[in-house]
Order: structure tokens, then C-alpha cells, then sequence
């Protein structure tokens, strides 16, 4: 049983967390996230699992343009041309996730989750995964103008959706 996050998480990201733990688990796999607009809440799930703690090898929480660079070794110059929300910055943040980490899977995730500024668009958020040395998997989601927490949520669904793809080798989207 967990004890923090899962309280307030739907039943369907509960089972789906288990799974992705279960899964890295069998296989001996460690897990590394990178994660902007979700302020650490899926290194939270996956930490949030008694007996799981094994399967998570670090966190990279980046919310700042400054800590994406000094974190995870982005340029200051790509995230001024590509914006911070954008396909480059996840997979870079993914890389540096993977480099600056012992883990097998990383998942980098970027986005907009609540009011957006004024040339942004609310709800929009790019998904980089992979495993160490495999390609990369990338997903941009446009959830639209919803409140903070039901973008990070649904978040979470599309973020371990991903690892588990990664982790199996499969693909379920």
C-alpha cells in the first residue's frame, strides 16, 4: 500500500504505477525522471511504493531554464531558440537525464500545466523516454486550458505509459 500521493490519484494511475514498478523490477531495471511542469510528482509516485524504492534511481526536478542547464547540461542558447516547452528541450533534458544518472529508463517531461503566457499555449507539453543507449520515444500532448493538477495528472498517465513502453520494449499508444 502507498501513503502519500496515491490519496488523492485516480485508481487508474495507482495500478498503472504499480505495473511500472512491477515491470522495471522483474527486469532489474532503474528509473531516472527529468520533470518541469510536474514538479516532481511522478519521482513522487514512484517513490510512493514500499518495497520499490530499489527501482528508482533518481530525480531531476528542472522547473528553471537555469536548472535545466545547470542540472542537466542544457544550453541557455537551445531553450532561448526552441522555447522551454518544445520537442528539443524534452529530448535534451532526457539526455541529460541519462547522462548525469546510473539509470536504464528516463522519461524527461516539459510543459504548460495551468495559465500559459501570452504566446503559449495552455496545456501543451512534450514527452522524451528512453532506454539508456535506445531510441527515443517522443509524445507532445495538447490537454488544453485545464487547471493545474488535472495536467499533471493526466500527466502521469502519458509519463508512465512511456516508461512502461520502455521498459517492455513495446508500445501502447
Amino acid at each position: 500500500m502507498t501513503e502519500t500521493l496515491f490519496a488523492t490519484m485516480p485508481a487508474d494511475v495507482e495500478a498503472l504505477t504499480h505495473a511500472v514498478l512491477d515491470c522495471a523490477a522483474a527486469q532489474g531495471t532503474t528509473l531516472v525522471t527529468a520533470e518541469s511542469c510536474t514538479g516532481g510528482m511522478l519521482a513522487s509516485l514512484l517513490t510512493d511504493v514500499d518495497g520499490a524504492g530499489h527501482v528508482f534511481e533518481r530525480g531531476f526536478v528542472t522547473y528553471s531554464e537555469q536548472a535545466k542547464c545547470e542540472l542537466l547540461g542544457l544550453s541557455q542558447v537551445m531553450i532561448d531558440d526552441c522555447g522551454a516547452v518544445s520537442e528539443p528541450v524534452a529530448r535534451a533534458m532526457l539526455i541529460g537525464a541519462l547522462a548525469h544518472s546510473q539509470g536504464d529508463v528516463a522519461i524527461a517531461i516539459t510543459g504548460f500545466a495551468g495559465p500559459a503566457g501570452p504566446d503559449d499555449e495552455a496545456g501543451l507539453v512534450h514527452f522524451a523516454c528512453a532506454r539508456r543507449g535506445g531510441p527515443v520515444e517522443h509524445r507532445e500532448v495538447h490537454l488544453g486550458p485545464l487547471p493545474r493538477g488535472p495536467v499533471r495528472i493526466a500527466c502521469m498517465r502519458i509519463a508512465l505509459d512511456m516508461l512502461k513502453d520502455a521498459i517492455t520494449g513495446s508500445k501502447s499508444s
